[in-house]
């Protein structure tokens, strides 16, 4: 018996965390137009040749919608994803995705992420093909669902590529792909499913019962990065307040332990990953909240800092807390002094001291650093991969790994925020950063310029996978303008 060959492209383009959903001025993607001309332009190149379009998780954010307290869209996931599809916001996106899919020699591909579960269910599918190629067979079969945590492969030339969102190796925002299943089942067999039995990750639980409430008062929460120390961090400083919403994050914690157990279990079984340690249970390392530059204000009691340290060995160590526990009092108390160290000072210069010690030798936005998504997920790849794509933590990655194999990150189409080191120098260098986060708005945050460049990054990105005469290359390329024109190229490598 012949084995069928793996999908075999001329050329593929990934892309991801699209983030397509919620209401406007809670949307955190922007660029719309640019993405729709994007589309159209890769429908448009290479004409009688295979090309793939794989869309590499958060296509749409589900947790921007409104599902009435409810962490994932079931019985109403149809009119969910059929809400954002018919955004305005959106539509131009839908309209040019149906274009590509109708173009023969396309491949048009959904792989699930952790904010856009609901495409796993059948109806859901069946709403997305009716949108993109209505009675069109042939469109139809050009549009793939990869929804099991499988991703997506094929071959260019004569590499194996292998595309997945990167969830999969995140504690916190792992899918329990076993249970999508079930659901799925149910739906098809008209019977009916009680939310209340859904149990959430712990990164969803933690937008739905904590960000989204802090989003509406500061747009920026979700689009400053690194996340643990720059985002968290700074919420803390210029609004203390808000940090009792986070009091609820060491029972949400409880629930990224137990992930992580899952998690080991699921990627050991089959012989690709070993067990890893036990999560640290706090958000950021207390000592990385409270660096030098901000300690230099103040002189901390000793006993305190012990008394606290040693809280905090205890919550790493700790199994998952039941509501009520006297846990979440120890977490309180560790919120509670590292707000004690910004009484007294300028909030904006305490900000601006904090945010020096937190993004010290940071390599967030370093193409070429090997974070830890790269690291765990190549755990999980076996030596007959060749390239591997992920998506998941919105910072773009192209590196060539010590095996020789490729190892790319899409990025991401929506806002990004850096503090630079200019923005950082001085007080008067800081404060247009700090009255723009304290207004919250994303009009404001869009609008606002500081020393002659906007605050927002520009940063849309996409990994292009062609064969050439020399080989296959890999590139991690930037999508400017309106996205008609042809990428600037970031990084280039590639597989002879």
């Amino acid at each position: 018996m012949s084995l069928v060959e793996l999908p075999q492209h001329a050329a593929i383009h990934v892309i991801s965390d699209i983030h397509m959903g919620g209401q406007p001025g809670f949307q955190i993607l922007r660029e719309a137009g640019r993405l729709a001309n994007y589309v159209r332009r890769l429908a448009a190149e290479r004409p009688g040749e295979s090309v793939a379009l794989v869309l590499n998780g958060d296509v749409f954010d589900t947790l921007a919608e409104d599902l009435g307290g409810a962490y994932v869209a079931i019985e109403q996931s149809q009119q969910v994803v059929g809400r954002i599809m018919g955004d305005e916001s959106f539509g131009p996106i839908w309209d040019a995705l149906a274009q590509f899919a109708r173009t023969p020699g396309r491949c048009l591909v959904f792989v699930i992420g952790n904010h856009d579960i609901e495409v796993a269910f059948p109806a859901v599918q069946r709403l997305i093909l009716a949108r993109l190629a209505g009675d069109d067979l042939a469109a139809r079969a050009r549009v793939e669902f990869s929804t099991t945590g499988a991703g997506y492969t094929c071959r260019v030339g004569e590499a194996r590529v292998y595309c997945t969102h990167g969830n999969e190796v995140d504690a916190w925002n792992y899918n329990r792909y076993e249970d999508l299943a079930r659901v799925g089942r149910r739906l098809n067999a008209d019977q009916p499913f009680d939310g209340a039995q859904w149990r959430p990750n712990a990164g969803t639980k933690m937008v739905k019962e904590v960000m989204n409430a802090v989003k509406r008062r500061y747009a920026w929460i979700d689009l400053l990065k690194p996340e643990n120390s720059a985002a968290v961090g700074t919420l803390m400083v210029i609004d203390p307040g808000q940090m009792q919403k986070l009091g609820e994050l060491v029972g949400i914690v409880g629930e990224q332990v137990r992930g992580q157990g899952q998690l080991d279990q699921r990627l050991s079984a089959d012989g690709f990953a070993e067990p890893a340690a036990a999560a640290s249970a706090t958000p950021a390392a207390l000592e990385q909240l409270l660096g030098p530059n901000l300690r230099a204000a103040q002189q901390p009691h000793r006993a305190a800092d012990d008394m606290l340290l040693a809280a905090e060995g205890q919550l790493a160590g700790a199994p998952a807390a039941p509501p009520g526990d006297a846990t979440l009092g120890t977490g309180q108390l560790i919120w509670d002094r590292l707000t004690g160290w910004i009484r007294g000072i300028d909030k904006p210069e305490a900000l601006r001291r904090a945010l020096l010690d937190w993004l010290k030798g940071d390599k967030t936005f370093d193409p070429a650093d090997p974070d830890a998504t790269c690291a765990d997920v190549m755990k999980t790849v076996g030596p007959g991969v060749d390239i591997v794509v992920t998506g998941h933590t919105h910072l773009a990655r192209a590196l060539r790994l010590d095996d020789g194999r490729l190892y790319f990150n899409s990025g991401t189409w929506i806002r990004l925020m850096r503090f630079t080191e200019a923005m950082l120098r001085d007080t008067a260098a800081f404060k247009p950063v700090y009255d723009t986060l304290i207004d919250g708005r994303m009009a404001t945050l869009d609008a606002a310029q500081v020393g002659g460049q906007p605050l927002v990054l520009d940063w849309t990105t996409e990994i292009e996978i062609a064969a050439d005469g020399a080989g296959v290359r890999g590139r991690l390329n930037r999508i400017e303008g309106d996205g008609k024109a042809a990428p600037t190229v970031l990084g280039e490598l590639r597989r002879g």
